[in-house]
């Protein structure tokens, strides 16, 4: 089972290109608070596991690997955040420091479980879509 680091880079890299932004050292840095030099050190190690690709000056891509785990890891954060704002009455606006600490403890078997509990949901308090557990995302369809 990989460590809460290793989850934090890869969710890191995918929410970066998840929104079209080029994956730089400095980005994935500014997005965790950590100074770049450290950022370089770990990305190398990620990529000598397969998790993702990265060539320094070039940027990083997540492998398939890569993708998998951070898929899992959003999931089981917006399913969280829902059981936080659903079940326990959180205001959604801080569901996410909770979410955060238990994406990093959550068994497969919990993660099943609390989806089945909250009805299998689609989006996180925020309207943001939740994976599935084969690790696509599932849309809600809107309607006019």
């Amino acid at each position: 089972m990989p460590n809460r680091s290793t989850e934090d880079y890869i969710k890191a890299v995918y929410a970066l290109e998840a929104v079209g932004e080029p994956v730089t050292t400095s980005a994935v840095a500014a997005q965790l608070h950590i100074a770049n030099g450290s950022v370089s050190a770990m990305l190398k190690k990620l990529s000598q596991e397969r998790l993702l690709h990265y060539k320094p000056y070039q940027g990083v891509t997540l492998t398939a690997a890569g993708r998998r785990m951070a898929l899992r890891i959003v999931r089981r954060h917006r399913l969280w955040e829902v059981f936080l704002a659903e079940r326990l009455g959180f205001p959604w606006d801080e569901v996410h420091d909770e979410a955060e600490r238990l994406e990093h403890v959550t068994s497969d078997e919990l993660e099943r479980k609390l989806d089945e509990s909250l009805g299998f949901p689609s989006a996180d308090p925020h309207g943001d879509p939740i994976p599935s557990a084969p690790g696509g995302l599932r849309y809600r369809t809107l309607k006019p």
